[in-house]
Formats: C-alpha cells, structure tokens, sequence
C-alpha cells in the first residue's frame, strides 16, 4: 500500500520535457523509467535566474498520460505487442504551479530534473510551513497529512465551509463531522477547545445520535483506520462531550417523552412554551417555505406577530402563558384560534390593508402548521422549567434531531434554533469562544430563488457570522441550488461525488475540467478540497467514522468482508 512507504527526502522523479511548451503556470515532466507520479503529487523543479540566484517552482500533477512513441496509427500497437515494430513508452506528468520561492514568474527549463516533493519540500508546495494552526482535514492520496489552515475558518482571515455530493455516497455529513472531530480532539484550537460548541442538525434517520459510542467497525480493515487516525495526530473512538436532543413525542399524552427511533437513552426532549413563541416572534418560522419576494404573506405574518406580542400579557400563575383577550392561552391549539378570531373581525385592525386572499392563504397555512407542529409549542412546562430549552452550552457537541419531523415542522426547528443561537452570539459581542453549525439539505433552506425567515438568517450567519464566531459547515447536493451569496462566503470548498451534469454548473467553475470528471467517480470517503493557500484543488480522503454512525455500528462487528467505506451510506 502506498501509504505504508513515506521517504523523509525528496526523490528524481524526471526532468521537464522540451518537446512542450514550459510556462510559469504549468510544464510537463517526463517520468522517468522505473518511476511514477500520479493526480495530486507535489512536485519540485529548481531553475536558475540569471542575477537573482535559484529558483523552486513548486506544484501540483493535473494530468499523467503514457503512450507509445514512434508510432504513426492505432493499429501499430499490436505489432508493437507482436515486436514487429520498434516503440518505447513514455510517461509525462502536467505540473500546475502553486508557488515560487522567491516570486519571480519563469518557467522551468527543459532538461532540469523533477523531484517528488517529500517532508519540506511538500510543505512548500501546499503552504503548509505558512499555517500558523492546522488542523487535520485529510489524507493525500498516499498517505501523507493534509492539513487546513484554521485562520479561514475560524474567523481570523475567512469562514465556513461548503460541502457538495450526491446522497448516501459523497458522505457529506460525515466530512463534516470529521472536521469536527478533528478540531475537537486535537490541539488546534489550544485554550479555547473546551469551551468552543458545534450544533448540528440530524435530517436524516438516526445517523448521528450515536456520535458519543465507539464504533465496532473501526478495525475491519486490519487497523488501516486507526494508523490513518495516527498519521493526524488523532485518537480514535466516539467524541466525548456530545448532548442529544430530540422533538417531544405528539403521542406522549402530555408528557415530555423524545421522540426517537433506536436510541432512547441519554436522549432529551425539546419544544417550546406559548410565551416564548409569542414574545421571541416565532410565527414566522412556520411559513419558512421560500416565497416570492414580492409575496405579501411576509408582511401578514409580521402583522400577526407585532398584534400577538402587543396584546399579550405574560400570566402571572402560568410560566409557559400569555393572556389574549383576557383569557388564559394555554395550548397553540387555542392561540390559533385567537389569530382566526381577530383576522375574521373586520374592527381589530389585524388584518389592516392586507388583500383578502393573503389572509386566507395566511389562516390556511396557520391550520396546516397546527397540525404538522403544533405538539412543539406547550402551554405548560414540565417538571424542569428550563429542561425543555435546548442547551448547547452543557456539552462540545449538541445533536438536534429532526428527522422524525413533517417538512414545516423541520425547517421551524431549524430556523428558531439559528436564530436565537445567532442572536446569542450577537450579545456576546466577541469572536470566541467558536460555535460550528452543521447543517445538512442546505438547499432546503437557502434556495436560490425566494424569501424566506431562515433564508435570511442563514444570509446573516454566511456574511456576519466570521466576525462573531459562529462557522457555518453546510452541506448540499447541488450547490447550484443554493443561495449564491452563502456559497462564495465559505473560504473552504469540499466536492464528494458529484452527478455528472451537476458539475458542469458555473458553481464548480472553480474545479479544472479534469478534476470535475474526477468528481464523477470519487468513492465514499474521498473528497475533492479547495482551500485558499492552495491555488487548485487536490483529492483527499479521511478515515472510515471511528464514531458510531447508525445503531448497528453499536452492536458487535458485522463479519461480512468488503471495503468499510462500500458499507457505509449515512450522509
């Protein structure tokens, strides 16, 4: 295996090829026999400038070609295989430049030998001497450390991070989480690791509510996993602050019981008083579907809210109660019945100039959020007055699930939980300590095209959010799907598989045409990184999950034999 042999020194390689053109940004390198170079190894060319001394021109192999020499037509192959015919082979390897040290543009000249570029030399090549804090983000494709520089994504100097891919194979989440472990169980983020916090969104199944057990699957592949762990500084096993935290059950008869699937225990409930709806302005959340701007169920919903706080008193013997119309509202159920009660009397002033059928389409909505997630808003509390507040700040790691949720009710979720962190992070008025919001479907909830209150939020995280420290890590299928401004404010693109006629989108224009046909073929667990010191991309991989990932990584391994990442289809 490639990533068993690492040589400390840089290696002859070649020498740059004269039959070529040789450019300051890009030559060709003829492999020598005995030799080889593949996609993303780090070459090293030294050139003398006549009065200014050497030169290192270091890069990165876009293309390798091989092919005959000598030979006029397609057919002579086969006399070639027969010895009829005379030919040697010749390998050749296009080098992009990604740095020159000192900075002077010329090419390389032909003739000069071609080195792999090892230890030093390589972390010349990918700026790695001038990353102040790494953090591991990868394995290169033999074998050798990847790291990004916090600096872009902390705030220092940029932010956030996108990740594209098809679902159940580009393991977008599971990237994601990877970054997460990776901060959290090394020494990058030195006295602020303990006190910096990730929130992240589970959509899908129960994929992430076994993030705090280890994972039985880790070692089916003779241990090839934890050595990758080793070569990032990293342990392996589950993360060890996680709090989970799912919607309360609508069937539960009142009693705050989680609504799960396999897990159960060390599992929290959550939902939300009628005071907090009312007085933290939560209505708008239950019409997050995108609109058209020119839409007027915006300026209703903003309406009913301003009425709702303007009119409501807190209730002195009830916490989780506000007083309407002197009455006691103690449930959605009678909230809404109210807002319909004011919107059909032609004399509260409710409804104002608004057009008959955008209160119809309003109250219509309303009914439907009633019944898809109303069970999230209580008009009591449970034993614990603060039990039911999702607290982030009690572990590293708070896992939110949603997954069990109608589509209006994830994207209320969704949207309440970004915004009150948002504005939490706002008060605190200070970069650190970070907290990381991992949220997947990205393109559900800031869409391309409309409005929406958790579009806006999300705006507000992606272009705001570097100076507070709070880092968006979003994931999506099709980046050509989501809104633009969120996507060019993330310092770090991650492609994993992607659909062929997806990266043929101008949001990948930033991959060279032979890298988005790479794209197409990627494995799970391979990625394609773009960060900011390495000026073209380059194919990583990182280790199989050393965290759970479903319930049956829980249980005992399974015997079944097979390339771990090919069983693993969380996303």
């Amino acid at each position: 295996m490639l990533d068993e042999y690492l040589p400390t020194e840089s290696e002859p390689i070649g020498i740059v090829l004269g039959t070529e053109d040789s450019t300051p940004l890009a030559f060709w390198v003829g492999v020598a026999e005995g030799s080889y170079l593949q996609l993303d190894d780090s070459v090293l060319v030294e050139t003398d400038v006549p009065g200014r001394g050497t030169v290192r021109i270091s890069g990165l192999v876009q293309e390798v070609r091989a092919r005959h020499e000598g030979l006029t037509l397609d057919s002579d192959v086969f006399l070639v295989d027969r010895g009829v015919l005379p030919a040697g082979i010749a390998q050749a390897a296009l080098v992009v430049a990604t740095r020159f040290e000192p900075e002077i543009y010329v090419p390389p000249l032909p003739g000069q030998q071609a080195l792999r570029a090892r230890a030093k030399d390589r972390d010349e090549a990918l700026y790695l001497d001038q990353m102040e804090h790494k953090l591991g983000g990868g394995l290169s494709r033999d074998g050798e450390p990847i790291y990004l520089d916090l600096d872009f994504l902390d705030g220092s100097r940029g932010a956030h991070v996108n990740i594209s891919g098809i679902s159940g194979v580009a393991t977008k989440t599971t990237y994601a989480l990877f970054l997460l472990y990776s901060m959290f169980h090394s020494e990058v983020l030195g006295k602020h690791r303990t006190n910096t916090k990730a929130i992240v969104f589970n959509v899908k199944g129960e994929d992430l509510l076994h993030l705090d057990k280890p994972n039985s699957k880790l070692d089916q592949d003779d241990g090839r996993a934890r050595r990758e762990y080793e070569r990032l500084g990293l342990p392996a096993g589950p993360f060890e602050s996680v709090g989970l935290w799912a919607p309360v059950s609508a069937r539960a008869g009142g009693q705050a019981i989680p609504d799960t699937g396999g897990r159960k225990e060390g599992v929290q409930s959550y939902y939300w008083t009628v005071r907090e709806f009312v007085r933290e302005g939560y209505l708008k959340f239950m019409f997050a579907e995108a609109e058209s701007e020119r839409s007027q169920i915006a300026d209703m919903v903003a309406r009913v809210e301003m009425f709702l706080d303007n009119e409501s008193e807190d209730d002195p013997h009830h916490d989780a109660c506000v007083r309407l119309g002197g009455r006691t509202i103690e449930s959605f159920d009678q909230l809404v019945e109210h807002v319909h009660a004011e919107l059909d009397d032609d004399a509260s002033g409710w409804r104002g100039r608004l057009a008959e059928g955008t209160v119809a389409a309003f109250q219509r909505r309303l009914d439907s959020a009633r019944h898809r997630m109303g069970h999230l808003i209580w008009g009591r509390q449970a034993e614990d007055p603060k039990g039911h507040r999702i607290d982030w700040d009690a572990s590293q790691v708070t896992v939110i699930d949603i997954h069990n949720l109608h589509d209006k009710a994830k994207r209320f979720v969704t949207g309440v939980v970004i915004k009150k962190l948002f504005d939490h992070k706002e008060r605190q008025g200070q970069r650190l300590p970070l907290t990381f919001l991992v949220l997947d479907e990205l393109n559900r909830y800031a869409p391309r095209e409309g409005w929406s209150p958790i579009k806006e939020v999300l705006l507000d995280v992606a272009e705001r959010g570097r100076s507070l420290g709070m880092i968006l890590i979003g994931a999506e299928q099709t980046a050509s799907e989501v809104e633009r401004r969120v996507i060019s404010n993330s310092a770090f693109r991650v492609v994993g598989r992607l659909d062929t006629a997806e990266a043929e989108r101008s949001e990948y224009g930033f991959l060279p045409a032979i890298t988005r046909a790479r794209a197409s073929i990627l494995k799970p667990g391979s990625m394609i990184l773009q960060q900011p010191h390495v000026p073209i991309p380059m194919q990583i991989r990182f280790p199989f999950p050393s965290w759970a990932t479903r319930h049956d990584e829980v249980a005992p391994p399974s015997t079944d034999d097979g390339d771990v990442f090919d069983k693993f289809k969380g996303d």
